[in-house]
């Protein structure tokens, strides 16, 4: 490649990157979905507008994937697992059995409203099904919603994509003439156990060799958790399993560890999943042609009714009714299930293999994301409020660091005091850490302390604490304790152990 070319190239690859960025603000004072501006942007740069040519549906399909799997990982990372265990097994229902009403019901109106053939009619409902990992994380984490129905539509939207997967993988293949629904279901099953294990085993190995490495530079450890995160990825697809379900537990059991450094690998997943979030849109919108999409518009209308108005709503009643989820709630959970990238992703499987109605079912989705989007996003902060499930913002939580000193068998863990925090007034002897913890250094307003024991915290502050390694989990448990409920949290014999009193 020539040098100016490359240069060219960098300098429009730049232009999109920062345009993305701005859209970012742009669409949250509009109170849209960025989504939305991403593909518009792909739209701009493509044929029809200034007229860049895309038309690899493959490649979208690959890199598509890919995107999908960092955005995974770092929305598992960002997950608290006290949070989703309780509500684990009902996203786990919605995330097969609600596919599976949502697919029946969606395909069965389509092929009758639409006069479509029932193969083109299964595609349709099976793409269209699946609830987005990254516009459900991207709009439900600006809402104050409570925390345990926030984390049944986040985890649902985690769980959901293998399944719709190798749905639409087998009926859009030369299986589909031999297609057995209790085959099938035998082989989602495998691949989403397959992928729950994998993904927790290599993550789990993961944070045990990341707790004894002491990398040369901070910025090296985000790198390697990423990697254990896709190592789970790529073994699990070698044996069998799901991917992306792989990638997701990976996250969620990275995410919940003792990790070291964590602060910085948490802000570096989420650059990365926004960097995915906007490459992956502007890929999708480049590889539309605007001259279809209003052909397309009656079928998506068609299409996204059923789905949103019918069948979603049935899926989540015949789910969630067993659990006692309250009506309220189960309206809340069906409107949240936000569309975005995944339904567009999978439309091109279909054009990957040449199916004859590949190109219809893609601009369908396509204008079915776009107005659904434009309906369920802006709505859904009145949906919480009507159905209940607002809740008061509570202070943020203390976020504590560690990185590990193996010459010393010592670790370093660092925290500040975040706004509304309860560590706010409480002294140091009254931190009440383990033995051998050591306060050892405080930053307050751009001044180094030595803190003594009768040193009170302040919001703001920037606190430093020396530990033994084996000390480190009480340490941070304790610091989260006090940061929670003050004072008199727990009691310190039983966060610190047997003879840690001083």
């Amino acid at each position: 490649m020539d040098p100016a070319d490359l240069d060219l190239v960098v300098l429009v690859g730049a232009g999109v990157l920062l345009a993305a960025v701005v859209a970012v603000r742009v669409s949250t004072r509009l109170g849209l979905p960025s989504l939305l501006l991403y593909l518009a942007l792909g739209l701009v740069i493509g044929e029809s507008g200034l007229g860049l040519p895309f038309e690899d549906a493959e490649l979208t399909q690959v890199l598509g994937t890919v995107a999908l799997a960092v955005i995974l990982a770092e929305g598992g990372f960002s997950t608290d697992w006290q949070v989703v265990r309780p509500v684990a097994p009902l996203a786990g229902v919605l995330a097969t059995l609600g596919v599976a009403v949502s697919v029946v019901v969606t395909s069965a109106l389509v092929h009758v409203v639409l006069d479509v053939d029932l193969r083109t009619a299964v595609l349709l409902g099976a793409v269209a099904s699946s609830t987005d990992a990254a516009a459900v994380f991207a709009v439900l984490r600006t809402l104050p919603v409570r925390a345990r129905l926030r984390a049944t539509v986040e985890a649902e939207s985690g769980f959901n994509d293998p399944p719709v997967i190798i749905l639409v993988t087998v009926v859009a293949s030369d299986a589909w003439g031999d297609a057995n629904g209790f085959a099938l279901a035998g082989q989602v099953v495998f691949q989403l156990v397959a992928g729950v294990v994998v993904g927790f085993v290599v993550a789990r190995a993961g944070v045990w060799v990341l707790a004894r490495s002491a990398l040369p530079a901070t910025g090296l450890y985000p790198i390697a958790t990423l990697a254990i995160a896709f190592v789970g990825f790529a073994v699990s697809g070698v044996l069998g399993g799901s991917p992306l379900m792989a990638i997701y537990v990976a996250g969620l059991t990275l995410g919940n560890a003792t990790l070291p450094h964590r602060t910085a690998t948490a802000s570096f997943a989420e650059g990365l999943a926004w960097l995915s979030q906007m490459g992956l849109f502007v890929l999708l919108g480049l590889l539309a042609s605007p001259g279809r999409l209003w052909e397309a518009l009656p079928s998506a209308l068609v299409v996204g009714g059923a789905l949103t108005l019918l069948a979603r709503p049935v899926s989540v009643a015949v789910c969630a009714g067993p659990f006692k989820v309250p009506w309220r709630d189960q309206v809340f959970i069906s409107w949240a299930g936000l569309r975005g990238a995944v339904p567009i992703v999978l439309a091109t499987i279909p054009m990957s293999n040449g199916l004859p109605a590949s190109e219809r079912i893609f601009d369908v989705v396509f204008v079915l994301v776009v107005l659904f989007t434009l309906l369920q996003g802006p709505a859904l902060p009145w949906v919480a409020r009507r159905t209940g499930a607002t809740t008061a913002v509570h202070p943020r939580d203390v976020a504590v660091e560690s990185a590990p000193l193996d010459e010393l068998g010592a670790t370093l863990v660092q925290f500040s005091v975040p706004p509304g925090s309860r560590l706010a007034g409480v002294e140091v002897a009254e931190l009440r850490l383990p033995l051998h913890a050591v306060v050892s250094l405080l930053l307050r307003d751009g001044a180094l302390l030595a803190p003594g024991p009768t040193t009170a915290l302040r919001e703001g502050d920037h606190v430093l604490v020396a530990a033994p390694r084996d000390d480190r989990a009480a340490v941070e448990r304790r610091v989260r304790a006090v940061s929670r409920s003050g004072r008199l949290a727990g009691w310190h014999d039983r966060i610190a152990g047997p003879g840690a009193s001083r």
